[in-house]
């Protein structure tokens, strides 16, 4: 009985999901670095577009893509990097052609402002007194996996991994760090720089490919017609200028 209860309420959501969709509505699925600026950006497109509603979902991309690929009525994908955004594309859950990168980004090592250990640069992350560094799980966080590249080209990716707590996404390594719950941790600079009060930047992790972040419609039945339009105005100069705000750069 218990298993059918879950199963109805499991009905319910999805149910709940397409009407939402089926009212009108844009909703995009994003990684969780982009979460300052898309709202920024759905309020200014709703201004633009009167009686539009735009909808936002923000996790890890990896987690992002694995709806996508479920079927849930996501009309935009933006992803922290091209693996996450892959999978869907090899899922056939992708409109190939609106496939763009449209920010560039940077992994940061930072620190808690408030006391904590001293840590000058990455050599001091080997110091006994660091027990605790906090990076995004590389098995399906983008900010993990550049992490991981990252380390393992400077040589210090046994050192971290000794001491590794991993999130689940961005904003939950942010979060540790700047509760003072570990040492350190690996974020990416538009993270670290909404949170100036509470995290310090010690210093930029070299990534031998570049932070590039697609984005791209999703390829359903049902669409919103305006999904494109909000897509394009994300691209725009107008939508450019918001992500510029909070620290992204051109790719």
């Amino acid at each position: 009985m218990k298993l059918k209860r879950i199963l109805a309420a499991l009905g319910l959501v999805c149910m709940g999901l397409q009407a939402q969709a089926n009212a009108g509505e844009i909703l995009v699925g994003a990684a969780a670095s982009l979460t300052n600026a898309f709202k920024e950006i759905g309020v200014q497109f709703q201004q633009e577009q009167p009686g539009t509603t735009v909808l936002t979902s923000f996790a890890g991309s990896d987690a992002i893509a694995h709806q996508v690929i479920q079927g849930a009525p996501i009309d935009i994908f933006a992803s922290a990097d091209q693996k996450a955004m892959d999978k869907a594309v090899a899922a056939g859950k992708i409109d190939e052609t609106t496939r763009r990168d449209f920010v560039r980004n940077e992994v940061v090592l930072i620190v808690p402002v408030q006391g904590g250990v001293q840590i000058n640069s990455l050599a001091d992350l080997k110091a006994a007194s660091v027990k605790r560094v906090a990076l995004g799980n590389p098995a399906t966080v983008p900010v993990g996996r550049y992490t991981k590249a990252g380390l393992e080209s400077t040589g210090d990716w046994d050192t971290v991994k000794q001491r590794e707590v991993l999130g689940q996404n961005v904003r939950q390594v942010l979060d540790y760090v700047a509760r003072g719950e570990v040492d350190a941790g690996f974020v990416f600079a538009t993270d670290a720089a909404i949170m100036p009060d509470k995290v310090k930047v010690v210093t930029k992790l070299p990534s031998p490919e570049p932070v590039l972040y697609p984005i791209a419609l999703v390829k359903r039945d049902g669409r919103n017609p305006q999904a494109k339009a909000l897509l394009d105005h994300i691209l725009s100069d107008k939508g450019q200028a918001v992500l510029s705000k909070y620290g992204f750069s051109k790719p």
